[in-house]
Order: structure tokens, then sequence, then C-alpha cells
């Protein structure tokens, strides 16, 4: 499966990072199968929206608790997009 992020261990945490050059069009709605909470690293004009709510900016040192199942896309922003992952265990 093709994601539309680079996913790399640092440190044993999992780190994505999407490019500015991703075409808009390839951050889809999806949901996850498990729980999940992101860490904003680095966020240059990047959003994320959860479903039946308002898009919302993201900001650097950030956190965001995701419940497995919920509909989530990001927004493209103006740079590149680094979130540490961190997924719940026991959740699915």
């Amino acid at each position: 499966m093709n994601f539309p992020f680079k996913q790399f261990e640092e440190n044993d945490k999992l780190i994505r990072v999407f490019e500015e050059s991703i075409d808009a069009s390839e951050l889809i709605w999806h949901q996850d199968r498990e729980d999940r909470t992101i860490k904003v690293i680095e966020a240059n004009g990047w959003g994320y929206q959860l479903d039946n709510q308002l898009p919302l900016p993201l900001k650097k040192g950030q956190e965001l608790f995701i419940p497995r199942m919920t509909y989530h896309r990001v927004i493209k922003g103006t740079g590149p997009l680094v979130v540490e992952v961190r997924m719940h265990e026991g959740s699915m």
C-alpha cells in the first residue's frame, strides 16, 4: 500500500514526514484501526480535520488523540509536516 508520507523510526519513536511536494488529492479521509496520539514536530501551515468538525491548524508541540475508526484527514500546508505517531496497544 502506498502512503502519502515517509515513515521511519528514530529513538524508538515512529516519525512520519509529509513532503510539501505531495499532491493534496492524496490526503484522503481515512480511519485507523487503533487509537493513536500524534505529536506535531513541524507544522508549516498544515491542518487536520476530524469527521463532522471544522478544519483546525496544526501547531508545533501540539498533541492530538485520534480515536480508532474515526474519519479524519490531513490538510496540506506550505512546507513539510513532521509528526511523531504513538499507537495505543489494546485499542483494536
